[in-house]
Formats: structure tokens, C-alpha cells, sequence
């Protein structure tokens, strides 16, 4: 080190002058160069890592002691990744999680720890999660069962978590998200999750994301009162019911098909269906529900095979992605009302939307629709909508939110048709391919010509097919236990998706933590038991 005889260099915590003084270093002290940029070298001497201004260093026997960093990767199966921290301690600060396959620059090892570099920052990863090449890429069990979860928002309280536009922490900003707010999990990779939240998708850090609902910050003041509806048939019963009905997933599959189905290619990777249809299953044998149907002449590709008892080979076969038919236990949990009624989230779908939620309009305009477009300021009219056709107000909110992507859509600001500017507020009669003028015209028909008129009038269209008609919950809206018992079938339903009913509250959820005052009523469904 090159100063002045009786002169100190300061040791400091950042590359600038006014960084905080981390140490006093005296002329001639040996520093491990670790990375140079803009006249400030990162450096570590007694112990301690800093910066210092690089005209005062000088070289050792003709070379800078600069360490050269090795690259390996993050080796690990589980979805959340693994947690880099501040020392080389468990019980440390964890910094970021990074998934697997990522490279980083590690700089030392030393009893099971690794000295690294990932994301521009420095921290420490046990050694046993790293390896010295990229491992295959493999999408775990537990990433694929987490696909579509609720997961919610861990930042310290009255912090916001950033989601971004891209898998960067310099992408654009496209939302803040208050501690505790529910998201829809999608994906992950690199530590960055894909997730939808208040009707925006896009990328969080999984470093804040939390499986637990511990960082919720509801209202102090609500109240909420149970409710219970018996129906005459087991759970069971329903599960058969629904079964009948075709009940679609998202969720991913292991699928089979019996050796006598296919004529295998000649490379023995593929075959080619036989004549007539053929189940495609859920395992290997005919007991597993059938997950769809193939016809003859269809490609298939082979991932394994293995023998069913009844000596018949089944091969596991590359299907289709996106919706297949649901297995009769994943139904029988979407249906069972016990798996989610303690879930401060996943319960609401429980919530009487026929009943009002006795907010306060001051404090829905300040906190929920304050820069929210046409709709700002316009809490009393959904209370008011409320009130008059019997449907619940923060429901209607939500539902007009994502409709007029937060008071913003063509529709919400107004559209002349025939000389006259027309509003419509939930998307009502907007049909696919005419949209701005389809729904337009409802509401000129409808005499929707101010903003307030569109959101009472189109209250009573939200509320007619479903909530007034009795099944005034999302979870009756999805599953109509009452028409089940009553006629043994599953009719008007409003969706084919088994988790629908769960994937429309996080927006709910995220409005009520937004307020303090309140009321929930729960309308629990109860089936006869055995």
C-alpha cells in the first residue's frame, strides 16, 4: 500500500468518499484485491472487506494481488432455491435466494462455505449446494405442485415489495406490493418468481415471498360471523357428481397408456395410436382415472415404461400441457370446505357475497381507489350498488378493477355512441372481437351515461345469474352444492377449473388488508357424513 510515511488510507464500506470508515489501514499493509472498478478497489485485509481509492495501492513483486474468481452453479432440487447470506452462518441475514443453475463467482471455500458473488452481491452459500457444472435442468415435484399456490408478501411492515416487468432488479417497476398482499405463484427461476397479483402479472424477488400468511396486515377493526349451509349427500357423493362432469386442471400429470395402444416408431422413443380411442391415465393400469382420450394416428412421445400386475406394459407418454380432466382426489380437495376454511386467504371464498361489507366509503377512496382512474373517488356508488341489488361492494370493486384495468380501459372512461358518452364498468355485454363496441352499446341501451350510473346499473347484471340466484359464494358459483343434492348433477357452474373458486380471492383478500373497518360473513357448506 502506497501513502504517505505516518498517513492512514481509510477503509471504506462503499466505493465513495462519503461512505461510512470502516478501518484505518497504515502504509505498507498487505490487501487481497478482490475487483477493481472506477478508481476504487474492493478489498480485504484483517478480516474485514471495504473499499479504497486504487491510487494508493501498489503492487506485489511486479503483480496485484487480485483474486480470480471460479464460476459454479447452484445445485439444488428444491423450487425456493438456495439462501446466499451475509456470513458464513445459517442463523446470518439472508441476502437473496438464488435457484438452481445459476452461476456465481466464488472467491474461497472454507469449512463448507463458499465466498461468492451472484446479482452484484457478496455473501456466503454452503459449499454442498454448489457444483463445478451446470446441472440438468429438471422441473421438481415441488415446483410443479406449487404452480398456481397462493404465496404472500414478506417485507418488513409498511415496506412494499417491487414487481417488475422482467426477472431483473433493473426492469421497470409496475407495482408495489404492501406487506402481506396474496399472490398467485406461477413460476420461478434464478430467484425471481413470476406471479399475478391486483390483476398485474410480473417478477418478484423469492427472497419476499412467504408460504405463510404470517405477514398479513388486515384490518384491526373487522368482524366476522359464520354461517353454515347442510347439504343431503356426502362428500364422497359430490366428488362422484363432479367427476361426471369432466372437472378440469392445470396441474401437471404423470400419463399413461397400455402397450396395445401404440405401434412403436423405430426408434422405440415414440408410437403412433392404434385404431379407435384410448384412455390416457393417470398411472399404470386400468383402475387410474383416465386423464383424456387419444385417437388412432396420434404421435405420442415415450418418457418410461413399466408392467401393471395384470402383465401388460404401460408406457408413460408425453401428453398434453395446459387442462386435462382431474384426478378424483384433487377434487375431493378443492370440494372439501375444511381444507381451507382456516386459511385467512383461501377462506374467503366462503364469503356471502350477497351480503354488504359495511366499508366506509371515505376509507375505500383513500386507500383502494385513489389513483385508480375513472374509478377514483367513486366509493360511494359501489356501496350504493350495493345496497340496492344485494351484492357485496368490495366483490364489485374487484371485479370492476380488473375489468377497467384500475379505472383506465376505454370502456370506463367513455365512449360516444350516438352523440352520447356511455360508461360500463364491468365489461358487461363486451363481447371477445368487438369488445369497445359491444359493450358500448349494452350500456347506451342499458342508459349507463355517467360513470355512478354504470356502477349501480351494472351491480344488478354482476349479481342476476349467480349471487341472486342463490349461489351467493364463489365457491356455490364454482361447485353448486345445492343443485347437486337436489338433482344429483353438476349444472350451472361457472367455471370447468377445479382451483377456480381459490384463484379469484387473492384480489379480494387484498382489498379487505387495505382497510380497517369491516364485516366477513362465511357461508360454510357442510356435507352429511357417513
Amino acid at each position: 500500500m502506497n501513502v504517505n510515511a505516518g498517513s492512514t488510507l481509510y477503509l471504506r464500506s462503499k466505493a465513495s468518499t462519503s461512505a461510512s470508515i470502516v478501518d484505518r489501514l497504515t502504509r505498507g499493509t498487505a490487501v487481497k484485491v478482490e475487483s477493481e472498478a472506477n478508481g476504487w478497489a474492493k478489498v480485504s485485509v484483517n478480516g474485514k472487506t471495504g473499499y479504497v481509492s486504487s491510487e494508493f495501492l501498489s503492487e506485489t513483486n511486479g503483480k496485484t494481488e487480485t483474486a480470480k474468481p471460479k464460476t459454479k452453479y447452484i445445485n439444488t432440487s428444491s423450487v425456493s432455491g438456495v439462501s446466499m447470506y451475509k456470513s458464513a452462518s445459517t442463523n446470518a441475514s439472508i441476502i437473496i435466494k438464488i435457484g438452481a443453475g445459476v452461476p456465481v463467482q466464488v472467491y474461497s471455500e472454507e469449512k463448507g462455505w463458499a465466498k461468492v458473488k451472484a446479482y452484484d452481491s457478496d455473501g456466503y452459500i454452503q459449499s454442498k449446494f454448489l457444483s463445478d457444472t451446470k446441472p440438468e435442468s429438471k422441473p421438481s415435484e415441488e415446483a410443479k405442485d406449487q404452480t398456481n399456490q397462493i404465496k404472500y408478501v414478506a417485507v418488513n411492515p409498511g415496506s412494499n415489495l417491487n414487481m417488475r416487468s422482467g426477472p431483473s432488479a433493473t426492469a421497470a417497476i409496475i407495482a408495489k406490493l404492501a406487506n402481506g398482499t396474496a399472490v398467485t405463484y406461477h413460476s420461478e427461476s434464478g430467484g425471481w418468481a413470476k406471479v399475478t397479483a391486483n390483476g398485474k402479472t410480473g417478477y418478484v424477488s423469492t427472497t419476499y415471498l412467504s408460504s405463510g400468511s404470517n405477514g398479513s396486515e388486515k384490518g384491526e377493526n373487522g368482524s366476522k360471523t359464520n354461517e353454515y349451509s347442510n347439504y343431503n349427500l356426502t362428500l364422497d357423493e359430490m366428488v362422484k357428481i363432479q367427476m361426471a362432469a369432466n372437472p378440469q386442471t392445470d396441474k401437471q400429470y404423470a400419463t399413461y397408456i397400455r402397450e396395445d395402444a401404440l405401434k412403436l416408431n423405430s426408434n422405440a422413443k415414440s408410437g403412433t395410436v392404434l385404431s379407435g380411442t384410448w384412455n390416457v391415465r393417470s398411472g399404470a393400469g386400468t383402475n387410474f382415472s383416465s386423464l383424456g382420450k387419444v385417437s388412432a394416428g396420434s404421435t405420442l412421445n415415450i418418457l418410461s415404461s413399466k408392467k401393471d400386475k395384470d402383465g401388460y406394459t404401460w408406457y408413460q407418454v408425453q401428453y398434453k400441457t395446459g387442462w386435462v380432466t382431474a384426478k378424483p382426489e384433487d377434487v375431493k380437495y378443492y370440494l372439501d370446505p375444511n381444507n381451507f376454511i382456516n386459511d385467512p386467504v383461501k377462506s374467503l371464498q366462503f364469503i356471502n357475497l350477497s351480503k354488504t361489507a359495511n366499508a366506509q366509503a371515505a376509507e375505500i377512496n383513500e386507500k383502494i381507489l385513489s389513483g385508480k382512474g375513472i374509478l377514483s373517488g367513486k366509493a360511494a356508488s359501489f356501496i350504493e350498488a350495493g345496497k340496492i341489488h344485494g351484492v357485496n361492494e368490495m366483490y364489485l370493486i374487484s371485479h370492476a378493477l380488473l375489468e377497467t384495468g384500475n379505472g383506465t380501459s376505454q370502456l370506463a372512461r367513455g365512449v360516444k355512441v350516438n352523440g352520447k358518452t356511455v360508461y360500463n364498468m364491468y365489461g358487461i355485454g363486451a363481447y371477445d372481437g368487438s369488445a369497445v363496441q359491444s359493450g358500448a352499446q349494452f350500456a347506451y341501451n342499458a342508459g349507463w351515461f355517467t360513470p355512478e350510473a354504470a356502477i349501480i346499473g351494472g351491480a344488478q347484471f354482476i349479481g342476476k345469474n349467480y349471487i341472486s340466484a342463490g349461489q351467493n359464494t364463489l365457491y356455490k358459483m364454482r361447485w353448486n352444492p345445492q343443485a347437486a343434492s337436489n338433482t344429483g348433477k353438476a349444472t350451472h357452474q361457472y367455471a370447468t377449473d377445479i382451483g377456480w373458486a381459490v384463484k379469484q380471492i387473492t384480489q379480494i383478500h387484498n382489498l379487505y388488508m387495505l382497510v380497517n373497518s369491516y364485516t366477513l360473513v362465511y357461508d360454510i357448506p357442510v356435507y352429511r357424513k357417513l
